[in-house]
């Protein structure tokens, strides 16, 4: 794992998997939220491909968490999903030093303008991602999916494009946060499938939609109140089509250390097969 800082302006492109971890301090930017979080992530190759093309995030100091799964080859995949966390993060930090700081804390989830922020950060990413790739023929043609999430207090916030997953786990229950922004997904919806011949089918890896693609690109937002104990799971379709959603919770609610929960995920997903790159990130509600 990596743990370095880039600027996303003229990134050349990046072969393999790329995170970035930021737990620097910035008292008296904004008050400390009120509850606290506990993280941990993980990416690998898997057993099929010879190179990684996701990326992941891990803020604990903003509560920011992002996986990206990119696509458009050995270059532009791993250029897409880094440019994708890259930016992400850095919109965010720039909106929490302006004037209108969506990190404040407020009684109530629909208050709450870190939504659209989320979402601001994302369209960036997606213009980020399509510029640079009009400025380099290797690149052409380059995406990745996105399934961020921001903690601020009790609430939880979403922003989603593509395939990749959130997950809530809950006691004994898991329940997947995000739709899936695939092929399969509308088959399903459209009665032309099944879940259970979704998981088989030769077009399972077909999204519909996909960060940087395009110029702009419509992102899902979402949120939630949280409780103690409840963990989220942020994954790509590498660890998401290999396990069963109780597996996941099986394997989350076993472990007592968070640290050593997506290692076991991920040798469960190699273990299966492992057929595409696997990245998960965990984390766990503690409470005020």
């Amino acid at each position: 794992m990596t743990h370095r800082e880039f600027s996303s302006a003229s990134l050349p492109p990046l072969m393999g998997s790329h995170s970035i971890r930021r737990v620097s301090s910035t008292a008296g930017q904004t008050a400390a939220p009120r509850h606290k979080v506990i993280s941990a992530g993980l990416t690998d190759v898997g057993r099929k491909r010879n190179h990684n093309e996701d990326s992941f995030l891990i803020d604990d100091e903003l509560q920011l968490y992002v996986v990206a799964d990119g696509m458009g080859g050995h270059a532009g995949g791993g250029t897409a999903s880094r440019i994708a966390v890259e930016t992400i993060d850095k919109e965010l930090r720039r909106a929490r030093e302006g004037r209108d700081n969506p990190f404040v804390s407020v009684p109530n989830l629909q208050d709450s303008p870190i939504p659209e922020a989320l979402r601001g950060a994302v369209e960036k990413a997606c213009q980020a991602i399509y510029l640079t790739a009009q400025d380099d023929a290797r690149l052409s043609g380059m995406g990745t999916t996105v399934i961020s999430l921001v903690v601020r207090d009790e609430h939880a916030f979403f922003a989603h494009v593509g395939d990749s997953r959130a997950y809530l786990i809950r006691g004994d229950l898991i329940q997947q946060i995000s739709e899936d922004h695939s092929l399969v997904n509308e088959q399903i919806k459209a009665g032309m499938i099944t879940p259970e011949e979704a998981k088989h089918s030769r077009y399972k890896n077909i999204i519909t939609r996909s960060v940087g693609f395009e110029e702009e690109v419509q992102v899902d937002v979402m949120g939630l109140v949280s409780e103690p104990g409840d963990v989220f799971l942020l994954c790509s379709d590498g660890l998401a089509n290999m396990l069963e959603d109780r597996e996941i919770h099986d394997t989350v609610a076993r472990h007592a250390s968070l640290e050593e929960v997506p290692k076991h995920l991920i040798d469960l997903a190699n273990e299966r097969g492992g057929d595409d790159n696997i990245s998960v990130i965990v984390v766990r509600m503690q409470g005020g």
